[in-house]
């Protein structure tokens, strides 16, 4: 079947709606007179109570214990079979290193080595200074 010119469509946008939108056109370029980021009179937002935002992270999240350990703490959680990342206690990596210890301890067949990197996986994650 041949098919036959159409007739042009007419505009969707009624008479009405180009007028709410040269509104919003003159709105906004009577903001962009304002200056940089559009505050009346000059002045510039401030946030509430005057102060900084606090960083994400404490200095204490980067820390062995923390959110984001680095290299050297996360082979100790690995060792001590620890979640890799987030925040750990002293009495979760004490428990932990418990089980693994009774699993490796020389006098209940283990090997001596292995019982060494357990204490030392430990010694890192709290923090304790090897003399």
């Amino acid at each position: 079947m041949p098919q036959t010119a159409r007739e042009p469509h007419a505009a969707l946008i009624t008479t009405g709606q180009r007028e709410q939108r040269s509104k919003r056109a003159a709105s906004a370029s009577a903001d962009d007179q304002r200056g940089f980021g559009g505050a009346a009179g000059g002045r510039s937002a401030k946030r509430k109570g005057g102060r900084k935002r606090a960083p994400a992270l404490s200095k204490g999240d980067w820390g062995p214990m923390g959110k984001h350990p680095d290299l050297d703490a996360i082979v100790a959680r690995q060792r001590l079979h620890l979640p890799l990342s987030g925040r750990l206690t002293s009495s979760q990596v004490n428990q932990a290193w418990k089980r693994c210890a009774a699993e490796h301890h020389p006098d209940r067949g283990g090997q001596h080595d292995t019982m060494q990197l357990v204490n030392g996986a430990r010694d890192l994650l709290l923090g304790r200074d090897l003399p």
